[in-house]
């Protein structure tokens, strides 16, 4: 960690002392140079850095072809984007690295902005970085069928190619060792993704259908679509764990109903402002093979049926060997617990959450006060539901719910909620569910005892689900009063833009500023309060995770996670570290919370070693 630290002092110092004066700068052939007037320095300065902009497209448009051209796999021409377009996308997002002068002051302000031609090259090279980073992330994301991280990163990583200098030179080597041009070959894997997803008609209750959707033959992990309703296209729904639902308006008398999968994913990319700012400025590429129909009736036979159900319940995209038997059904009060969840489902359907009430804990009531406040709650699916024997008492899963806002990027959640009973049959718990595939990554860890991994399991769910319902109090409980905690956020300014939890912070250089900050509990607690007073809501989504057992400290685990953290005022997308004690199930203890923007083209991800 210290020579990480003292590699980006170094970095910074080399900065400064580089510094050229502006008459340097003006008879130099070495730097590029925008000049900008107005009534007030602000004014000027945003003049200079436009015309900065202008001059630097010229510039590399006079050493490169600006043209993009992309083919698809059968060498048929099928869109173009001029560079000079994009280049704009480098003025906010990624021109961290220019100089600047006032050399008048208000009222008839005189700005100058300047920046070395060699730096130019390296703002490519970090756009480029960051393709191939989401290029990673897609290939992984597809082993897992989580196929709405595979087409938004592969779509992402498409986007920021077009708006490179030379495209069509960046390449991509797969696992068997074969070479890819990037710019064709993300395209063709969306188009594979496409293909490989199936939807069909599972059953109807009221407006609402149940789909069934599986990917190369599985049940899908993750999806996200829309659908035409016969007057407009619908807000984004996910499908989870192969089930997906359309929600028809009334009288919708047709045989069939179109669908779309997302793949854009525009209100995501506040996560990024990089990737933002170049889906604004970029042509998007057309997909017609995201658009599917969906016949609303089935015509498979009962064995037919049966089969399919079963291969929904029992088949997962788990890539581990190794597995533990699943927690069991339960056999004993059924009924009552099927009974509880109906009610509870009637309650949020009526918005009357007082009958529910003794259905509940008082801990567990005010986790559902909370989450009946997360948002605009409606249940989506209720007939996948499973209960479930733990140490804990009767689980349940398969409950679904979407949570839907007035600010932020992304208006809409869909979550998997579970729900665990105690030996009263009380509801003491309410937690967001991984899903089965992650579940699955976890519990077929084969080196590690059956109740660790469920322990893991429990802990990860719980983390998530509390910074989204704010339980600071849950949070104060699971950080160790010593741990060693690092936040981070991205901004576009280092002068103007404090980080998501309001604290003073040091620069790293890069594609963009990243503001890092060490933080005692108490000062984390405190900026992460505010944080959650000033937003409609925080959500965190896991894309991959990595766990590791650690050599001392009995029931110490290392956990990478990728995560992309949302809210109504912020949004970045970065990798989590955590160090966990869980000696004690019940009382889990964060020792070390790290983030970091992406991997670092000199060490890659922190480890819990380097602390």
């Amino acid at each position: 960690m210290k020579k990480r630290l003292i590699f980006v002092l170094f970095a910074l110092v080399a900065l400064t002392a580089s510094a050229q004066t502006w008459e340097q700068v003006r008879d130099s052939e070495d730097y590029i140079y925008g000049e900008g007037w107005g009534s007030t320095v602000t004014e000027a300065d945003k003049q200079a850095l436009a015309n900065l902009i202008g001059k630097i497209a010229t510039n590399v448009q006079g050493e490169s072809h600006s043209s993009l051209k992309t083919q698809n796999s059968n060498g048929q021409l099928n869109e173009e984007s001029q560079f000079s377009q994009t280049v704009s996308t480098y003025s906010q997002a990624t021109l961290t690295n220019t100089q600047q002068k006032v050399l008048k002051n208000e009222p008839d302000a005189y700005v100058v902005r300047w920046i070395k031609k060699s730096e130019i090259e390296k703002i490519f090279e970090a756009r480029k970085r960051k393709a191939l980073d989401l290029i990673e992330t897609a290939v992984r994301a597809e082993k897992k069928g989580k196929v709405d991280d595979v087409l938004r990163n592969y779509y992402w990583a498409l986007t920021l190619l077009k708006s490179l200098q030379y495209p069509n030179e960046v390449t991509y080597t797969d696992e068997d060792g074969k070479e890819h041009v990037c710019t064709n070959w993300c395209k063709e894997k969306i188009d594979d993704t496409f293909y490989e997803l199936k939807t069909i008609y599972d059953s109807r209750e009221g407006n609402d259908i149940r789909l069934a959707i599986t990917y190369k033959g599985k049940p899908v992990n993750s999806v996200d679509y829309k659908f035409w309703d016969g007057q407009t296209w619908s807000a984004v729904y996910s499908a989870k764990d192969g089930w997906g639902v359309l929600e028809l308006a009334p009288g919708f008398d047709g045989s069939q109903v179109q669908m779309k999968y997302e793949y854009e994913y525009a209100g995501e990319a506040k996560i990024d402002n990089e990737v933002e700012m170049v889906l604004n400025a970029v042509k998007g590429t057309p997909m017609p093979k995201a658009y599917t129909n969906v016949m609303l009736k089935s015509n498979e036979k009962k064995k037919e049926r049966e089969a399919r159900m079963e291969m929904m319940q029992s088949q997962s995209f788990t890539t581990n060997e190794v597995s533990i038997a699943p927690p069991k059904p339960i056999e004993k009060n059924v009924n009552a617990y099927k009974n509880a969840i109906e009610k509870m489902v009637a309650a949020v359907k009526q918005k009357n959450y007082d009958s529910a009430r003794d259905l509940f804990t008082s801990v567990g009531w005010s986790m559902f006060t909370k989450l009946m406040k997360y948002g605009k709650a409606k249940v989506l699916d209720s007939q996948n539901i499973r209960f479930l024997e733990s140490e804990d008492g009767i689980v349940e899963r398969g409950l679904r719910m979407s949570f839907s806002f007035n600010s932020g990027g992304r208006a809409t959640f869909v979550e998997d909620i579970v729900l665990t009973f105690n030996k009263e049959q009380k509801i003491d718990n309410i937690s967001f569910g991984l899903g089965k595939t992650a579940e699955d990554d976890i519990l077929n860890k084969g080196v590690w005892d059956e109740k660790s991994r469920l322990a893991i399991m429990n802990f990860l769910e719980n983390y998530k689900t509390a910074y989204a319902l704010k339980r600071l109090d849950y949070i104060r409980s699971i950080f160790d009063d010593d741990a060693v905690i690092i936040t981070g956020s991205v901004v576009s300014k280092a002068n103007s833009v404090t980080n998501r939890e309001n604290q003073s912070s040091i620069s790293q250089e890069g594609n963009h500023i990243i503001k890092m900050n060490r933080q005692t509990k108490d000062q984390y607690l405190a900026s992460l309060k505010r944080c959650f007073e000033r937003n409609e809501f925080v959500n965190i989504r896991f894309s991959d995770n990595d766990v590791k057992k650690m050599g001392a400290g009995g029931e110490s685990y290392g956990i990478q996670i990728q995560q992309d953290y949302y809210s109504s005022t912020y949004g970045d997308k970065g990798y989590l570290m955590l160090l966990v004690d869980i000696n004690e199930p019940k009382k889990p203890l964060i020792k070390l919370r790290t983030w970091q923007p992406e991997k670092d083209p000199n060490f890659g991800l922190y480890e819990p070693g380097d602390f």
